[in-house]
């Protein structure tokens, strides 16, 4: 008689157990309309697939003409539908977010928006793709930012703690190394993080053995403190890398620097972005940091890239406007002469200026001016 009680308080104190035995649930028949699916019946037992397709004019959710769905738990591991043919199942970009529509598939003529994950940046500073007839129009890609950087660099007897292994790193990102037992961080390198800075990582500490360890690597010659040689010892490189100065804050270096033709566009906690004005183009690199001496690093050139059109030059060869155009290096410009549909091409290649006979438009289109 007591294990029958105790059979039913068993089943009344732990009803998980029965919850977990009995969590692996049926799946009843999907509504499918303008498709068909098989098998067919009414349900359907944890992990069996069904195959569906759909009517003339319309398509799965997933690609293909054809798709599988997977009974788990309950549910289809994706709800079968048919939809208008003209409207775009989700596009797959790696690297990005976008907001997904909770019918997992997007009308003909909807816009998406992406966002590139941290360390990525959208090419061509493409980030919207549109859904024309079934498909997506110009899908963005991100791509690795050249401000981002790899994997910190690994450093003997240090591990690093409060991150999870990534290959890429947003600009400004930080790392924390942790010594082994044992070791102990230099009071000469005194932090233990490392910073992104412009697409590398600043210079990481060093761990060394503390006194009385056991561990080789702490000094450098003899037992007494002097080199076999005679001399005292020191730690090579120590003086020389504790005199070169480090990337810091950009408070630190005052005013922004000022770079002839170009602007900031882009202020980080540690770096500068500049950007030259049309008709410049960048000579170095266009980020700029600061030291712990108080002074940037190197700044970019804004070079002239174009070239001067002075109509006046050209009075004779009958052109309608005057004055003075730009042509950017490497472009054409047509200029009309002063016969309907004729013009004369110029382009502006190493900065200088080279132009075509006046060409009837039809020659132009063709290639046959010269």
């Amino acid at each position: 008689m007591r294990i029958r009680y105790l059979g039913f308080a068993l089943l009344t104190w732990f009803p998980g157990v029965l919850h977990a035995q009995s969590a692996a649930q049926p799946c009843s028949a999907p509504s499918l309309r303008g498709g068909f699916f098989a098998p067919k019946q009414e349900t359907y037992s944890p992990e069996t697939k069904l195959t569906y397709t759909c009517d003339n004019g319309r398509k799965p959710t997933v690609k293909g003409w054809w798709a599988t769905s997977t009974c788990q738990n309950g549910k289809w591991s994706h709800e079968p539908q048919c939809i208008d043919e003209e409207a775009c199942i989700p596009p797959e970009i790696p690297n990005a977010k976008y907001t997904e529509n909770q019918n997992g598939w997007y009308e003909n003529g909807h816009t998406i928006r992406i966002t590139c994950d941290q360390g990525y940046e959208p090419k061509d500073r493409d980030v919207t793709a549109r859904c024309i007839t079934g498909t997506w129009s110009s899908v963005p890609v991100c791509e690795r930012s050249i401000q981002a950087c790899g994997e910190p660099p690994k450093i003997p007897h240090a591990v690093i703690i409060h991150q999870e292994y990534q290959e890429v790193f947003a600009v400004d990102s930080e790392v924390q190394y942790e010594c082994e037992d044992g070791y102990t961080v230099e009071e000469a390198d005194g932090n233990k993080s490392i910073f992104c800075i412009a697409g590398s990582w600043t210079e990481g500490p060093t761990c060394r053995t503390g006194p009385g360890t056991g561990h080789s690597g702490s000094t450098v010659g003899g037992t007494d403190g002097t080199q076999p040689g005679g001399g005292s010892s020191t730690t090579s490189g120590f003086n020389d890398r504790d005199s070169r100065p480090l990337p810091t804050t950009i408070d630190h270096c005052g005013a922004h620097p000022n770079v002839p033709n170009g602007i900031v566009v882009q202020v980080e906690r540690k770096f500068l972005k500049y950007q030259c004005n049309a008709f410049y183009t960048q000579v170095g690199s266009d980020t700029v940091t600061c030291s712990s001496n108080g002074k940037w690093s190197q700044l970019p050139i804004c070079k002239e890239a174009f070239c001067v059109l002075d109509l006046a030059v050209y009075k004779s060869s009958g052109f309608k406007l005057s004055g003075v155009e730009y042509v950017k290096e490497g472009e054409t410009k047509q200029l009309q002469c002063i016969w309907v549909d004729w013009w004369r091409i110029f382009r502006c290649t190493n900065g200088r200026l080279t132009y075509t006979q006046c060409c009837h438009a039809n020659d132009i289109y063709y290639g046959r001016c010269r």
